[in-house]
């Protein structure tokens, strides 16, 4: 399976958010940060594999990411990188050209983007994906287990699912364990500490309208609440709901031949 995504993106062809993009292959967030904090990192991950699922890293300074796509470069393939510096977001780029060091290490993290396809492949509406609008995410009220520096909230994605199919929605992300798995929460926003779903956090405001429920699923913005908690001198991730799209497939990327 090969996604012409990436080259598109790299061409400045596509510069939006990328769900419902390439259907079948696994989209996934980045994490770059100096090699000095990847190991406290990395054990973040292990700690809170929800959402911060680690799929694969790089060695420092390494830009050719071969084992997720033919021609990948992780420094041009994301239609937008939010640059942090000592916690605050400092900027928004097209690429890292002028940003990259070869101290640098790259964290490809599962996402929700993933199982999305296969809702719409069972009949369940993506609100996100039907208005070509990015999802809202939101920070909520428990804490993901800490590791170093890397502590903080976590943050979750919310799609408002149709009543009669939130259980289906429910056993289908299920089957997605490296994109987030089944939902942590369905029903009333306030129970994670939500006050205004109209309010999103990241993201645009999706409406919980004829009679859809808000479905809640861990996001992958959470380590980059995470990283602004951490106060690291230089990071760098996706803008949020801009991912990776690999050549990997979105059902099994960990079968052999793809990921060992």
């Amino acid at each position: 399976m090969h996604s012409s995504v990436p080259a598109e993106i790299r061409s400045g062809q596509h510069q939006g958010h990328t769900a419902g993009l390439a259907p079948g292959c696994l989209q996934v967030n980045l994490v770059v940060l100096p090699a000095s904090h990847a190991q406290a990192f990395g054990e973040y991950c292990a700690l809170n594999p929800r959402p911060c699922l680690l799929i694969l890293l790089t060695t420092p300074g390494q830009t050719d990411w071969t084992e997720l796509g033919t021609g990948l470069d992780v420094r041009r393939d994301v239609p937008a990188y939010n640059i942090y510096e000592n916690g605050v977001l400092s900027r928004t780029v097209p690429d890292l050209l002028n940003d990259w060091s070869d101290d640098l290490v790259t964290f490809a993290l599962g996402f929700s983007f993933t199982f999305e396809h296969a809702l719409l492949r069972a009949g369940i509406p993506v609100r996100n994906i039907a208005t070509n609008t990015t999802v809202p995410m939101y920070q909520t009220n428990r804490e993901t287990r800490s590791a170093g520096p890397f502590a903080g909230p976590l943050v979750v994605s919310m799609r408002p699912i149709p009543a009669a199919k939130v259980a289906k929605a429910h056993d289908i992300s299920a089957q997605f364990p490296w994109a987030r798995g089944a939902p942590i929460h369905s029903g009333d926003p306030k129970v994670l500490g939500i006050e205004d779903l109209d309010q999103p956090d990241w993201g645009d405001t999706s409406e919980t309208r004829d009679g859809g429920v808000p479905v809640f699923w861990a996001c992958g913005v959470t380590p980059q609440a995470a990283l602004e908690e951490a106060e690291l001198s230089l990071c760098i991730t996706h803008r949020p709901g801009h991912m990776l799209v690999t050549d990997l497939p979105e059902h099994d990327p960990f079968r052999a031949g793809n990921l060992q």
